[in-house]
């Protein structure tokens, strides 16, 4: 066995209505001073009221930061360390989305340590300290509660990462009843980005590639694909949401100590310059990925995706061959994104032809992702796969 390290958060706790006890879970490690980071489309569904609710009673002063955006830039993290800054937080809390959570990390890491982003940025360069931190997802598909990684969008489109286990958080609150009330169409999108990290964790050429990740992997891929269709149109189905939910978690689990690829690296300039939600590039982009990767079979990449079609989709014929479950495993993805409502080409969501050379020039950016595929992947095989996906 190749040695391996395995980080994760260190505390989870997976109940319904659990948000709402985040002062009896956590109050005592965050402090006095909480800054809560989430966004305005919580706000005025009312998700964070419950959480506050609770800190506020046991005594916690609580400043709220709600300026979280979609793909979130440099300037608004800028703004949530100055917030943090100024009510002089003991701890951050986070309740929402990947961004929110993404933006909760790296201000709890730049107002805990004063470290300068700059020099943060890539993998293991955060030194920390960073402030208590507890974070609440309110949607099943980033894993974002057991990563310890955070993504900004810096200078218009290019997007970068901090990934260190410094960031991962101390508790990570998993409340199903946060989930009920997201439209299907961001439920659908979220459930196939988890099931991408899922799917890139378990086929991951990273060296940390392990068998913890592989299990947590398969795992993830059994609660998600039994359940996403359920979460998505009968979305007041708590079990559902809770398996799905969970199986995002570990998802999370999964490539955070066995990193994604290509996928996501295809997936972000679709993000960073047309601002599609980050779930449904992934979505845009994935069969055509995973058939680049299972059509050289050296890489052997074909069995990785055969051994996952039963615990992704065990109604499938399983008596065929590795490469024809493969086929079946990636066709079957396809056929996913189309019943649960997503658009499935590049030209659905007003991507024109003409961009697609600047986006493989640009998805080239992402070596820390790319290093990660199954198969070597150059600009030209970007730009075939985006045409592929168009």
């Amino acid at each position: 066995m190749s040695a391996f390290a395995f980080h994760t958060t260190p505390q989870m706790i997976v109940r319904p209505g659990a948000s709402g006890e985040v002062a009896d879970i956590a109050g005592a490690k965050l402090g006095p001073n909480i800054l809560f980071v989430t966004d305005k489309g919580i706000r005025n569904a009312g998700l964070e009221t419950s959480a506050i609710q609770s800190l506020e009673a046991a005594g916690h002063s609580v400043t709220i930061f709600d300026a979280v955006e979609a793909d979130p830039s440099l300037a608004t993290l800028m703004q949530a360390v100055d917030t943090a800054r100024g009510c002089e937080a003991t701890g951050v809390v986070a309740l929402g989305g990947g961004s929110s959570l993404d933006i909760a990390k790296l201000a709890a890491l730049i107002a805990g340590s004063g470290e300068d982003i700059d020099e943060a940025w890539g993998v293991a360069n955060a030194k920390g300290p960073r402030l208590p931190l507890v974070l609440i997802p309110t949607t099943a598909g980033t894993g974002s509660e057991a990563t310890p990684v955070s993504i900004i969008t810096v200078g218009g489109e290019e997007k970068r990462g901090v990934s260190s286990p410094i960031i991962l958080p101390d508790t990570a609150i998993l409340d199903a009843e946060l989930t009920v009330s997201l439209p299907a169409a961001a439920t659908a999108a979220t459930g196939i980005d988890a099931m991408v990290h899922a799917i890139e964790a378990y086929a991951s050429r990273n060296a940390n590639n392990n068998p913890i990740s592989r299990m947590l992997a398969t795992e993830a891929l059994k609660l998600l694909g039994a359940n996403i269709e359920t979460a998505v149109f009968s979305p007041d189905n708590i079990e559902a949401r809770s398996a799905m939910l969970l199986g995002s978690t570990l998802a999370g689990m999964a490539f955070a100590n066995s990193p994604v690829a290509a996928v996501h690296a295809l997936a972000y300039p679709i993000g960073g310059t047309f601002h599609i939600p980050h779930g449904l590039s992934n979505a845009l982009v994935l069969p055509q990925v995973l058939r680049f990767n299972a059509a050289e079979a050296e890489n052997g990449s074909y069995r990785l995706y055969a051994d996952l079609c039963p615990h992704a989709f065990p109604n499938l014929d399983q008596s065929a061959g590795a490469q024809a479950q493969c086929a079946a495993f990636i066709d079957r993805l396809a056929e996913l994104s189309a019943d649960l409502g997503l658009p499935t080409r590049l030209r659905d969501v007003g991507i024109g032809e003409e961009a697609l050379p600047k986006m493989a020039s640009d998805a080239m950016l992402q070596t820390r992702l790319l290093v990660n595929n199954p198969r070597d992947l150059n600009e030209a095989d970007a730009l075939a796969i985006y045409k592929a996906a168009w």
